[in-house]
């Protein structure tokens, strides 16, 4: 596995190739999911090919936004099967990778360890101190690409959608539990 190649690949990707309508799913969180995927991985004692493997499921989770943006996991696991190779996965790793991907989607529902793991990271924003910047950027994407009507209508999806999220992992509850809550009741205010 090369995951330093697939990086650059993907990255380079994403940099060149995503619409500017995207303001949030951009390259950015991808190497902002990669980073709270590391984080996560390592304090939940992940090593070897498995956090080879997870890093590499968070940095193509999103590439999917290449081809579009409704149920863009699947197309994430379509670039991930067509180069992936390349960079020395197998058909196996290849599956991991896409099974984690496709644990991300919304409403998130993991089902084993390394999918708690990269749901957590994708969503480790909400109990951060950059929550309201970072939702800025997701209420602009959305109203860019017609899936929200109003501020007034986002700010009731994030109302519920907060209220109704947890973390799974004992790490993502430690490092952003409290946040998230502070953040919730700034929203609610």
């Amino acid at each position: 596995m090369q995951l330093d190649l697939a990086e650059q690949y993907i990255l380079n990707r994403l940099k060149e190739e995503l619409s500017p309508d995207l303001t949030y799913h951009d390259e950015f969180h991808t190497r902002d999911v990669y980073s709270a995927t590391l984080q996560i991985a390592q304090q939940e004692g992940v090593t070897g090919e498995s956090l080879q493997l997870l890093l590499t499921a968070a940095l193509f989770h999103d590439a999917g936004f290449l081809i579009n943006a409704k149920g863009h996991e699947v197309s994430s696991c379509t670039i991930a099967q067509e180069v992936l190779p390349g960079f020395g996965y197998t058909e196996a790793d290849i599956q991991l990778v896409c099974k984690l991907i496709m644990a991300t989607a919304v409403p998130q529902q993991p089902l084993q360890h390394l999918e708690e793991i990269i749901c957590d990271a994708d969503l480790d924003y909400l109990g951060r101190d950059d929550f309201f910047r970072r939702s800025a950027l997701l209420y602009e994407e959305m109203r860019n690409l017609g899936t929200v009507a109003s501020k007034d209508a986002y700010d009731a999806l994030q109302r519920a959608f907060l209220a109704n999220h947890h973390y799974f992992t004992a790490t993502a509850k430690r490092l952003r539990g409290k946040k998230k809550e502070e953040n919730y009741k700034l929203l609610i205010a």
